[in-house]
């Protein structure tokens, strides 16, 4: 694996695109609420979650060595994150965001050790469980101190500690000033080396959040009807993810000309007989994601939907077929564009087009390391997972997205969900 920063970041930007709804973009309006009794589709959906086997604490233990292991070879004294995807997938630990600093130090060597506000020492003792190193700093203290004392505990006064993209720039800053010895650095080769390549556990968790989310699209798509808005839609997809044991399912919702835009609208729009429909949209299943778009019609396609749904599909192919560990991510992009520019779209990043990338990395974070754009050189390997996902925009006709997520095998490519095998048959 390559893990220099610009590979990392390039390939990253890390999951900051699209993570407010579970992985894709901002809704296309402001959710409605159906008047319209439950329909039959989704009243009838039952949970899908009875067999789901979470993330063990075993399995936290080995993520705990490997970066224990990655921060020895990236010559790292330290790491320090705060609550987030990266705290959960490490400790199990899950923490809301505050002016208050809740941090997790994972050491090179040693254990690992906490820092909370003092009022919440008994709620994070009970979230940390066992025995912990748990310090704690009144209203009126320093939490950086802490931080940094933690740090010193472990013999880590000078050196590299590691900062986990993700944490603020208040508490680096109060830690850099609270430790004047010690350089800090980027912890990603850290976070993301153990991150982007998933075990068996975290690809059945995601095939289970992926088959939901089909489910819940298969049920919502019997509900189409002349007239209902984006917000209809969207709330009975929500409907259908809470009745099969997701919650937190959504999407973001398009009709006719709007689907061109490739994180919607925020025009209201009412469905006609004749638009192209799009949604994007997932769920959370013990934190890991799904991702999925399909696109299709209301009523007959037209031959001019039809042919670009069809290149759409062809691209998307193109770039399944090249997936396989060692190549590199760009050539995935490179695939898929080609069939849209042959086809007289683009060139490159222009509209009518691909306007985008072909695809994110995927897993606790709906965008996460690492991308299938041009530049990114890094090496596919097993264990990685990416959405694969192309577009098509056509900006006052339509848009054609047709996403599924696929996870690298030592013999090539596995689809989560199957693409869709015709614009009238969205589900395989």
């Amino acid at each position: 694996m390559q893990s220099t920063r610009r590979t990392f970041l390039q390939s990253s930007a890390a999951a900051g695109l699209g993570a407010g709804i579970v992985g894709c973009a901002a809704p296309s309006a402001p959710a409605a609420v159906s008047q319209t009794a439950e329909h039959p589709a989704i009243a009838a959906l039952t949970s899908m979650t009875a067999d789901v086997r979470p993330i063990t604490a075993d399995e936290r233990a080995a993520r705990i060595a490997k970066a224990q292991a990655l921060m020895a070879e990236h010559r790292m004294g330290a790491i320090y994150l705060e609550g987030g995807s990266s705290m959960f997938y490490f400790t199990g630990v899950r923490w809301g965001l505050s002016e208050r600093p809740f941090v997790c130090v994972i050491p090179a060597k040693g254990d690992l050790g906490w820092v909370c506000p003092a009022f919440e020492e008994e709620r994070a003792r009970e979230l940390v469980k066992g025995v912990a190193d748990v310090r704690v700093w009144e209203e009126d203290e320093s939490p950086y101190r802490q931080i940094a004392n933690i740090l010193k505990d472990r013999g880590v006064t000078t050196g590299r500690v590691g900062v986990e993209e993700r944490l603020r720039f208040f508490i680096y800053s109060g830690v850099r000033a609270e430790a004047p010895g010690i350089d800090f650095t980027d912890a990603e080769p850290v976070t993301a080396g153990c991150r982007m390549f998933k075990s068996a556990t975290e690809l059945a968790l995601m095939q289970k959040a992926s088959d939901i989310t089909i489910e819940a699209f298969r049920a919502a798509f019997a509900t189409f009807r002349e007239g209902m808005t984006q917000g209809d839609l969207r709330a009975n997809i929500q409907a259908a993810h809470r009745a099969l044991g997701a919650p937190d399912g959504s999407a973001s919702v398009s009709f006719g000309m709007y689907t061109a835009f490739p994180h919607g609208s925020i025009e209201p729009q009412q469905l006609k007989m004749g638009d192209v429909i799009q949604v994007d949209g997932g769920c959370g299943i013990d934190g890991y994601r799904s991702d999925i778009t399909r696109t299709t019609v209301f009523g007959t396609p037209s031959a001019r939907q039809t042919e670009i749904w069809n290149l759409e599909k062809a691209a998307q192919a193109a770039a399944y077929a090249v997936v396989k560990p060692g190549t590199p991510c760009e050539a995935v992009d490179a695939a898929a564009r080609k069939v849209i520019t042959d086809a007289g779209f683009g060139p490159d990043y222009k509209v009518p087009g691909l306007p985008h990338r072909t695809g994110h990395g995927i897993g606790l974070d709906g965008h996460e390391w690492t991308n299938f754009v041009r530049g990114n050189t890094t090496p596919l390997a097993p264990g990685m997972c990416f959405s694969n996902e192309p577009m098509i925009a056509i900006y006052g006709e339509f848009g054609i997205r047709l996403e599924d997520c696929l996870y690298v095998t030592e013999d090539g490519a596995q689809y989560f969900s199957q693409p869709s095998p015709a614009i009238d048959k969205p589900f395989a």
